[in-house]
């Protein structure tokens, strides 16, 4: 199978890389310059109209939204373990990786991206200020998530294998980051990541897309 997979460094398409990576999978990895705009181009726009990032290429056909990426290399890749196979454990974890796309994401996309949401620059600077505050608590929630996984015995956020999970949390720790939260604050998370990005898949995906973990400046 020919596989394809656009990607934009530290961009949540981080975690389909990952898992190809974790899969032992032969795929060509295809760097996306969003501050270039090459997803807004008509080559890239005619694989995928929405112009986003991840964007996977499976024998010529298209997928372009991670939450399909992911069900799809979950079963294209089955002895990876990327996600639980019992049906309470498998809703559960994809109920925290809905959370994590639609609720953590999008908070953290009215941060680093106001414009998109409004055209006036006074409300901007109002949907960036709200919404690190709001962040700072999803991260919380986030820690919350780890912790009562170790308090299960359990090394991975989706269960007994590296997952999904665990490179969008890495991801959106990061992120933190970027919206003027200390990381290193929240220490159980904190450490978690650490954990992450020591798996030598996560590993090789962060040489590649050449990212630093903890991008936090203070102010």
């Amino acid at each position: 199978m020919a596989l394809q997979l656009y990607f934009a460094p530290g961009a949540c398409s981080f975690v389909p890389h990952t898992m190809l990576e974790a899969a032992g999978a032969t795929f060509e990895p295809v760097l996306v310059k969003l501050h270039k705009g090459e997803h807004l181009q008509p080559a890239y726009k005619a694989l995928n109209p929405r112009g986003q990032v991840p964007l996977l290429v499976a024998d010529g056909q298209p997928i372009n939204q991670i939450l399909a990426i992911v069900l799809y290399l979950d079963q294209l890749y089955p002895a990876s373990g990327f996600l639980p196979t019992e049906a309470m454990a498998r809703a559960q974890a994809l109920q925290t990786l809905a959370w994590m796309n639609n609720t953590v994401h999008t908070t953290f996309a009215h941060i680093f991206l106001p414009h998109k949401f409004s055209d006036q620059k006074d409300v901007q600077a109002h949907l960036k200020q709200f919404n690190t505050q709001v962040y700072r608590e999803l991260l919380a929630e986030l820690q919350s998530l780890v912790e009562a996984a170790q308090l299960a015995s359990r090394t991975w956020l989706s269960g007994a294998s590296f997952g999904p999970l665990d490179a969008y949390a890495l991801t959106l720790t990061r992120w933190g980051g970027m919206s003027g939260i200390d990381p290193t604050s929240f220490g159980a998370l904190w450490a978690y990541v650490q954990l992450v990005a020591a798996v030598p898949a996560v590993a090789r995906v962060i040489e590649r897309e050449r990212l630093q973990l903890n991008v936090y400046q203070p102010a």
